[in-house]
């Protein structure tokens, strides 16, 4: 039997970087396994406006995105906090009011929606990009428009 570097014995084959990797990836599910995306687009847009208006942490929606998605969201959100900051506003819970929720499913285990959410200010359309990855819907792709 072989042994690792830690001294460790490891049994069978050796695996490769590229079977770990692909291992451990997110794994794509398909439609038929995942809820009904609509509240999700519907909670997700009004989440992503509270993270922008600085009275909901990102953390909380997290793991409805992939990284990419979470990363241009909380830059996104730093520079409406810098912004606030530099205007002295302070943060505020916005009240919102969903108009319409759309989506369609351009292949299995992918839903594209667009979210039109009108609020105190003006009226705005969140578009959102789910993928199904390992049973869950995940955002890869948002848009806030």
């Amino acid at each position: 039997m072989a042994q690792n570097r830690s001294g460790a014995a490891r049994a069978g084959a050796p695996w490769t970087a590229t079977a770990v990797s692909e291992y451990f990836a997110p794994q794509p599910t398909s439609t038929s396994e995942l809820p009904e995306p609509t509240q999700l687009l519907r909670n997700l847009s009004v989440g992503v406006l509270e993270v922008m208006s600085g009275v909901r942490e990102i953390e909380q929606l997290a793991r409805w995105m992939t990284e990419d998605v979470f990363r241009v969201l909380l830059t996104r959100a730093n520079l409406a906090t810098r912004a606030r900051s530099a205007r002295g506003v302070p943060a505020s819970r916005p009240v919102h009011s969903v108009l319409s929720v759309r989506h369609s499913s351009p292949a299995d285990g992918a839903v594209e929606g667009v979210v039109v959410v009108r609020g105190p200010a003006r009226t705005r359309a969140i578009a959102i990009r789910l993928e199904g990855m390992d049973g869950r819907w995940r955002a890869t792709s948002l848009a806030l428009l």
